[in-house]
């Protein structure tokens, strides 16, 4: 192996153990604490968990078995399996990022009227769209036999060996990215720049009635009236930081990957091995950054997850106080010596 596939393989390994652990939390926060589930975003947020944590026990380990040995790892029916599931969980999981933003905008744009046009069953009902959606795609793929191994990338995907069906396999991969990638883009950025749009109104009226305070209050200390300013520019960054976040780790992740499957279609210019591996790394970072994105950063996660630590600490606090106990109680001398 060369100095570049083990620092690939290497980054491969990080990836797979970060996107497993992270993911685990999220699952561990949302199976602990019933407030979250009792969320409607909560259900996007599992099903998007689940997919993550699929795709790093079933697509990372065959890609790095892939980049360390050159070749396809384990027959074809593995690899078949593997190429269905890389299809079905990388377009499930960017539909249930559209789906978050969906959600994100009716609580934002419609607050009065968001508990009657966001229930657990509307959500059941985008879910179900999503997955029959994510498994169209590789099913008419697994019956004209598009998925295999592709070198390019070191992975099971989407891939056609027959020359003869080339024109057919462009139009399908074509199709493909545009109802998941592109339509999940589009949808993410209509969604949260009009969530930012709304944010921005309501920092303006916040930041009018604070600057009119600030005029009546003329005995105000200068350094509490600093503080106020300091707030009203953090209140005005802090949503358009989250937005960003939102759509940038979208672009950053999943774009390049797409790009370069896409101009892998025209064979007229050559993609390096080692680029193809690294898109196909950075489509897989978004199952790492997703956890942190969209929960273990957020309040309630946070707390969540005290609340767990301090219930094992506490529960181990307790044990070592019972194992002292009776550990002294053997000690003592018997009561008629």
């Amino acid at each position: 192996m060369s100095i570049w596939e083990l620092l690939l393989a290497f980054v491969v390994v990080v990836l797979m153990l970060v996107a497993l652990l992270a993911n685990v939390l999220v699952l561990m926060c949302f199976l602990y604490s019933a407030d979250i589930r009792k969320q409607v975003p909560g259900l996007f947020i599992l099903n998007l968990t689940f997919c993550n944590l699929l795709m790093a026990v079933s697509s990372m380990p065959l890609t790095l078995a892939g980049i360390i040995y050159r070749s396809q790892p384990g027959g074809d029916q593995v690899c078949h399996v593997v190429g269905f599931l890389e299809t079905f969980l990388t377009t499930n999981s960017m539909l249930s990022m559209a789906a978050l933003s969906i959600d994100r905008w009716i609580a934002v744009v419609f607050p009065l009227s968001y508990h009657s046009k966001m229930r657990y069953r509307d959500a059941a009902l985008i879910l179900s769209y999503t997955w029959l959606h994510s498994a169209s795609f590789p099913i008419v793929a697994a019956s004209l036999s598009w998925l295999g191994f592709h070198h390019l990338y070191a992975s099971c995907t989407l891939y056609n060996k027959r020359p003869e069906e080339r024109t057919q396999f462009v139009i399908f991969t074509g199709v493909f990215h545009a109802l998941s990638f592109l339509l999940s883009l589009v949808v993410l950025c209509f969604t949260y720049l009009k969530v930012l749009k709304v944010a921005r109104f309501h920092c303006k009226r916040i930041d009018v009635i604070t600057m009119q305070t600030l005029v009546l209050l003329v005995d105000i200390h200068p350094s509490v009236r600093e503080r106020c300013l300091e707030e009203q520019r953090r209140r005005r960054q802090r949503a358009t930081k989250k937005i960003s976040t939102f759509i940038g780790t979208f672009i950053l992740c999943f774009a390049p990957y797409v790009i370069t499957r896409l101009v892998e279609l025209s064979s007229v210019v050559h993609i390096s091995s080692h680029w193809g591996i690294i898109s196909k790394c950075l489509a897989y970072s978004k199952a790492v950054s997703d956890p942190f994105v969209y929960s273990l950063l957020r309040h309630q996660y946070k707390k969540t997850w005290k609340d767990i630590i301090n219930k094992i600490l506490k529960r181990s606090s307790i044990n070592s106080s019972a194992l002292a106990g009776e550990a002294h109680t053997r000690n003592l001398p018997p009561l008629n010596e």
